[in-house]
């Protein structure tokens, strides 16, 4: 019998992502709170989806420096599904940070006791 290692260093490394995404979202979040602006979703949602910009940039540099493809229609393609998976990519990790401030937000506010 064989055993699969693959699958569950992916599980690891979606765990590590899903707790960076987390983390740097609620401490920005908190830094904007401190700093008296309340105006934190939008931040919140685009501090962990940025990671998805280098995912696309690190795809043009992967196509520029490692695959040699001749054919434009190869590049376009390559292209399109790189941007489509970044697109899914920053909308998983945007959606991560902001559900993750949300809720470190709800925490924050429902300590306070106003009599």
């Amino acid at each position: 019998h064989q055993f699969y290692y693959l699958f569950g260093f992916l599980a690891l490394v979606l765990c590590i992502l899903m707790v960076t995404c987390a983390e740097i979202s609620i401490a920005l979040t908190y830094f904007q709170l401190t700093a008296e602006d309340y105006n934190w979703w939008w931040r919140s949602f685009l501090s962990s989806a940025s990671s998805a910009v280098y995912v696309f940039l690190y795809s043009i540099m992967y196509l520029n420096s490692r695959l040699h493809m001749d054919k434009t229609v190869s590049v376009i393609l390559y292209y399109g599904y790189m941007f489509l998976i970044s697109l899914v990519f920053f909308l998983l990790t945007g959606a991560i940070g902001t559900l993750a401030s949300f809720q470190f937000v709800k925490v924050i506010y429902g300590s306070i006791k106003v009599d």
